[in-house]
């Protein structure tokens, strides 16, 4: 099965994949701006999430994979490839094992090692969500704010939601597949993958997720690394500074 997307504009291909209970559309603003930028950008759904299919398999080696079947779909070749967080992962991934593929790598906000389970108490906050008594975004989000106390990552999650039926609200989640499969987020780049291409990390400087020590396994992985780090910004570095990541990345690949 193939993905799916939003393609924005015309030009070279530049294939943007989101992060662990996002989509695609979370980069439409960003999207656009590349597209202006005279890029034919791709705003990709991973399995499992938006508007994609649903499956029981769930691993960084099929996310890969299923890029590989929609880039061939689609008749793309040398794409500049991003990736935030976990669709930082499937891009590492993807790159190292078709690098002919890649004309240029971006990760956002992520490294190649092992990271332990950290989305508890959000995927907790999302199965108390009864789709059988909500009845509006409103009480939706008042669910979730007894999990989740920052307003902005409800507001991410809260995206997620959709009308199924006149009256009925669903989740574009396959969240049974996530919450069982939610230690794969977390796995690393296996120890000989690399890719020897333009590759560039860049790191919210309030996150954690790319630290000091981080820079060693990157450039094992990734000898061409640039590291750039996006000032004001977290984990969400694109949606909390977009001006400056907007920025580091046109610079990077044009």
């Amino acid at each position: 099965m193939l993905l799916y997307s939003n393609i924005i504009g015309e030009g070279k291909p530049f294939v943007i994949l989101h992060g662990f209970l996002g989509m695609g559309d979370n980069w439409k603003t960003l999207g656009r701006q590349f597209s202006d930028s005279g890029f034919q950008v791709h705003l990709v759904d991973q399995r499992n999430h938006g508007k994609s299919f649903w499956s029981r398999e769930f691993n960084y080696e099929v996310l890969a994979d299923d890029v590989k079947h929609y880039c061939d779909a689609h008749h793309l070749q040398d794409i500049i490839l991003l990736g935030h967080s976990m669709g930082g992962k499937t891009a590492m991934l993807f790159a190292t094992r078709y690098p002919q593929m890649v004309s240029k790598l971006l990760v956002a906000d992520i490294s190649p090692r092992f990271y332990p389970v950290h989305h508890d108490v959000i995927l907790e906050g999302l199965s108390a969500l009864d789709f059988d008594d909500l009845k509006s975004r409103g009480e939706a989000e008042q669910v979730l704010g007894n999990y989740i106390s920052d307003w902005g990552i409800r507001q991410f999650l809260l995206k997620n939601l959709y009308w199924k039926d006149k009256g009925r609200l669903a989740l574009r989640l396959n969240l049974d597949v996530l919450k069982e499969e939610v230690g794969e987020i977390g796995e690393p780049l296996p120890s000989y993958a690399s890719f020897e291409g333009d590759t560039l990390f860049l790191r919210g400087d309030r996150s954690e997720y790319i630290g000091v020590n981080d820079q060693t396994i990157i450039r094992r992985h990734f000898p061409k690394a640039e590291i750039v780090t996006i000032a004001n910004a977290g984990h969400w570095l694109h949606a909390e500074n977009p001006e400056d990541f907007f920025e580091a990345v046109i610079r990077f690949v044009g």
